[in-house]
């Protein structure tokens, strides 16, 4: 007669008799995972070094410019020209940021899991997109406040708090422009790339590698591609966009190509998304 050979052992999972939550608030809980991933809450210490370190150097200078402005009573940097020189800053926190939603899912083989719920592939590339765009306007918008802030209460005129309001929701729209056409592009890089630190490289190469074209045709002794130079690459395409729609009187460096610039970056935001929902149908097809 054979002996047993095993033994069940109870560890006490018990079973879950709550409600089941559906598709949108999956969807919820997804992006505040991803918001919360992007300032390294909820991990290690480590994985916060790099995020909050930009986020205090971003904040170091609003507080200088806050100060200076205080005491000269004059703007040294609008808020327009606050993001616009923050830019390889943004591009950084992208490239850091990006691989940490998707290029970790891909390289632990989790997405099966994430899709075996009522959760479609699209809405798990939207929601990471919605949280890396989020936390990029964060860390343009917190500064940004503390700046209007600080002019408000340095003026003497309730005229020109509604006038630097005004400056302020402008400066705000340019950051949003910002963070989506980074967003869009920094996601879908590391959408391709398994490897955290080799997506990151290929983020930050994929703003850089067309900076040498811009530089070229700004050269040529055509006022045209002078003017048109900055369609490009994604800085000077959202720079160019800038300078028509957010900074008076800064259109006269692309001409009247303002339209032009506006439509291509509408393009690229459009195309990118639709590549990345393209490239999460192939991923969760394998």
């Amino acid at each position: 007669m054979s002996q047993p050979t095993g033994v069940i052992h109870d560890i006490g999972y018990q079973r879950y008799t709550g409600p089941r939550l559906g598709r949108r608030p999956i969807v919820g809980a997804l992006y505040v995972h991803g918001l919360r991933a992007a300032f390294g809450l909820g991990r290690s210490a480590k994985a916060k070094v790099f995020p909050w370190l930009i986020v205090g150097v971003v904040a170091v200078v609003a507080a200088v410019l806050t100060a200076l402005r205080a005491r000269t009573g004059q703007a040294l940097v609008g808020y327009a020209e606050f993001t616009e020189m923050l830019s390889m800053l943004i591009i950084f926190f992208c490239a850091v940021v990006a691989p940490e939603l998707v290029s970790r899912d891909l390289h632990n083989g989790v997405l099966p899991l994430y899709f075996a719920r009522p959760l479609r592939r699209q809405d798990y590339a939207l929601a990471r997109l919605a949280a890396l765009v989020s936390a990029t306007f964060l860390l343009l918008a917190g500064p940004m406040t503390v700046m209007f802030v600080g002019a408000a209460f340095s003026v003497d005129r309730l005229g020109a708090v509604w006038d630097e309001l005004g400056d302020y929701l402008v400066g705000l729209g340019y950051a949003a422009v910002h963070a989506v056409v980074f967003g869009v592009l920094a996601l879908l890089v590391a959408s391709l790339l398994r490897r955290r630190a080799v997506a990151a490289g290929a983020i930050v190469g994929s703003f850089l590698l067309t900076t040498p074209v811009v530089g070229v045709l700004m050269v040529l002794p055509y006022e045209r591609a002078t003017q048109l130079a900055g369609l490009a690459s994604p800085v000077t395409l959202v720079g160019g966009l800038g300078d028509w729609a957010f900074e008076p009187g800064g259109e006269a460096e692309i001409g009247g190509y303002g339209p032009l610039y506006a439509l291509t970056t509408l393009g690229f935001v459009v195309a990118g998304v639709l590549l990345l929902l393209a490239r999460y149908r192939k991923v969760a097809s394998k």
